[in-house]
């Protein structure tokens, strides 16, 4: 599986790819950002990240990307272009008929590094680490990327193909082995004795 992490951003879009597949050993095959100017205006900052993108997915052609899910902030202007720039990842990869999937930071953070909580320096370390790198990726949008590629290959792997194989087991076969469109036979209920009495003995008399 080749996976495709991208960490949004407008001024730094950090971007990995990471081939293996769970309970193997991983491998980088590329990192870096994609940056535009802070001073430009807003559509050409957009168009440069498609580009940059664009020649991400040319190069390595990934079976999917996995984008971080973005959450709302104080900072109202900083959440508002790390979502463009999230939205512009998607559209490239839906575009080429590329899955994509949406990992939110804690859950990356608990993948790669076993907490939720982690800072940015641990996840660093723990993708070097995870990776064999000979040094840390830097800055630290590319190392997030990374971080997502891993986390998807290591849960978002997983659960597609047992998501794939029920489906496959549920098309022509239930839980229990039988087929959905040929229902168990009913058999018929056993007469019952009326009030503890044999069938066709007559009632005795009543006692005086």
């Amino acid at each position: 599986m080749r996976v495709l992490g991208v960490d949004p951003g407008l001024t730094r879009c950090g971007v990995g790819v990471v081939e293996g597949l769970p309970g193997r050993q991983l491998a980088m095959l590329g990192v870096g950002v994609v940056r535009t100017p802070a001073e430009d205006e807003i559509g050409p900052r957009l168009l440069a990240i498609e580009q940059g993108l664009e020649s991400w997915l040319d190069q390595y052609r990934p079976e999917l990307v996995a984008v971080e899910r973005v959450f709302a902030q104080h900072n109202v202007r900083t959440v508002m272009g790390t979502a463009q720039a999230s939205a512009v990842a998607v559209l490239c990869a839906t575009r080429r008929g590329i899955p994509v999937t949406l990992h939110t930071p804690s859950e990356v953070k608990a993948a790669v590094t076993g907490s939720g909580r982690a800072d940015k320096a641990q996840v660093t370390a723990m993708v070097t680490r995870i990776l064999r790198l000979d040094a840390p990726p830097k800055p630290a949008d590319a190392a997030d990327a990374l971080a997502l590629a891993i986390c998807h290959i290591w849960r978002g792997g997983t659960t597609n193909r047992l998501t794939a194989a029920i489906k496959a087991h549920g098309a022509g076969v239930s839980w229990h082995g039988a087929q959905p469109s040929e229902p168990a036979e009913r058999q018929p209920a056993a007469p019952r004795a009326a009030y503890g009495r044999a069938p066709g003995r007559p009632r005795s008399s009543p006692r005086p």
